[in-house]
C-alpha cells in the first residue's frame, strides 16, 4: 500500500474526496516527521508507537574493499506495534 493506496481508502471509509483525503494523509506524515524530528515518541493508540534510536559511532568494512572505517552516529526512527496490530498479523 502507497499513499495513493491509503488516501484511497480514507476517502472510500470517510465519504470524503480523494484529494482531501490525499492531502490528510500527507499532514499526518509530515505531523510525524516533525515529531520525530523533535525527539518525540509518537504514539497511535491501537497502531504502534514511533520511537527515537541513538546508534553510537562503531567501526565497520567497506564491503568492496574491505577497508575498516568508522560508521557515524544516528538518529533512527524505529517503530513497535501494538498488540492489537500483532494480533491481526497472528490471526
Amino acid at each position: 500500500m502507497n499513499n495513493s493506496d491509503l488516501a484511497d481508502a480514507i476517502a472510500n471509509d470517510a465519504g470524503i474526496t480523494k484529494a482531501d483525503a490525499r492531502k490528510i494523509v500527507d499532514a499526518v506524515f509530515v505531523a510525524i516527521g516533525d515529531a520525530a524530528a523533535k525527539g518525540d515518541e509518537i504514539s497511535l493508540n491501537g497502531f504502534g508507537k514511533f520511537k527515537i534510536k541513538d546508534t553510537p559511532e562503531r567501526e565497520g568494512r567497506n564491503p568492496a574493499t574491505g577497508e575498516a572505517m568508522t560508521i557515524k552516529a544516528a538518529r533512527k526512527l524505529t517503530f513497535a506495534p501494538a498488540k492489537a496490530v500483532k494480533d491481526k498479523l497472528n490471526g
